[in-house]
């Protein structure tokens, strides 16, 4: 898949404010400090496309992400787990992701973005489960796969296989914001998944 074009198209704070059509969505779905916004950016090639902010949990909307025409889109999903944000707003965020995430009928893929370099957290894995019972193919990336060295990559999917209860490491993606890593392999099972547009 070649990307020619990507662009913001509105923030939300519910489904229904949410553009009303039939395009095809990619929701992205992880902790507040997992680089969601830097993996936009390095998927569609797009420097400043998300912000990135030094304060995890600045995400507290959906943002629709177009891409080449509105041939698809990447939604943006509010981080999970940030301490510093209110039990309350936590709580809202949770409900509004995941009433999203159940009810969106233009979804076709969820990613799940884990960091590699350490083990999944309680909320990783209740994402993942939640992930499971929804009716939708969903996939786990791992990012800042520069931060270790190659030779432990296997070391920690291994680990994730385990933790996750993993009958193998396929559904495993590792990628990096900086070198690109992974990037070719992200856009061919988007267009996996939108062929059947």
């Amino acid at each position: 898949m070649h990307i020619k074009e990507a662009k913001f198209v509105i923030s939300a704070v519910q489904e229904s404010q949410a553009p009303q059509d039939e395009v095809p969505e990619i929701a992205l779905a992880g902790r507040s400090n997992v680089g969601k916004s830097s993996f936009i950016n390095k998927v569609l090639q797009r420097n400043k496309l998300a912000r990135i902010s030094g304060q995890p949990g600045k995400t507290q909307t959906l943002n629709f992400y177009s891409v080449n025409d509105a041939a698809f889109r990447v939604v943006d999903v509010p981080g999970y787990g940030y301490a510093r944000v209110s039990k309350l707003n936590r709580k809202n965020w949770a409900k509004m992701n995941l009433n999203f995430l159940r009810q969106r009928r233009n979804l076709r893929l969820l990613i799940l973005l884990m960091d590699i370099r350490h083990e999944p957290t309680q909320l990783d894995k209740a994402m993942y489960q939640f992930a499971e019972e929804l009716d939708i193919p969903f996939a786990i990336c791992l990012t800042k796969a520069d931060k270790i060295k190659k030779s432990q990559w296997n070391k920690h999917l291994s680990l994730y296989k385990k933790s996750l209860n993993l009958p193998t490491t396929d559904a495993l993606f590792t990628f990096s914001s900086v070198t690109g890593e992974g990037r070719e392999d992200i856009l061919d099972l988007f267009e996996s998944l939108l062929m059947d547009e």
